[in-house]
């Protein structure tokens, strides 16, 4: 089998899902130049909203790890929709909140979830810059969302 983002997702036992409708008033992904924005992606699963808690309290690491992959999950599914080809997709930033107690600062590790995948998946074009923040609360109790911006190559 030929060495594609297909293929990596394949190996990994990923289907990219059906791309959520936005829960406000806003677009999903917004397209100009060579750029994809992303809107925030939450860990929505194929029974729908998954991982509610908050880090610190309720969710360990792990849990945390297992949202922001969940959410890059539904980053690439947008990005596909947006550029019609993975294979012609670049990651340039990533931006992770994660529900956390206001003592909790393992926000790097938990946004690692979405990174790493985003480099499992897309390989060198997965690397990205990214921030990882923490935030008192987030849409539906989720324990993490993740926004993104992709670059479509030539």
């Amino acid at each position: 089998m030929s060495d594609t983002v297909e293929s990596r997702l394949a190996a990994l036992g990923i289907t990219l899902p059906e791309p959520a409708a936005p829960a406000a008033n806003y677009v999903p992904f917004t397209v100009t130049g060579k750029l994809i924005y992303v809107s925030g992606q939450v860990p929505m699963g194929p029974n729908g909203i998954e991982h509610q808690g908050k880090l610190g309290d309720t969710y360990s690491v792990e849990q945390g790890q297992a949202a922001a992959k969940l959410c890059a999950i539904n980053l690439l599914a947008q990005a596909k929709i947006a550029s019609g080809d993975l294979n012609k997709v670049r990651c340039l930033k990533l931006n992770g909140f994660v529900n956390c107690t206001g003592d909790f600062g393992d926000q790097p590790k938990v946004i690692n979830g979405a990174s790493d995948l985003m480099v499992e998946v897309l390989g060198e074009n997965g690397r990205h810059a990214r921030a990882a923040v923490g935030s008192s609360a987030l849409p539906f109790g989720v324990a993490v969302e993740v926004e993104g911006i992709f670059e479509i190559l030539d």
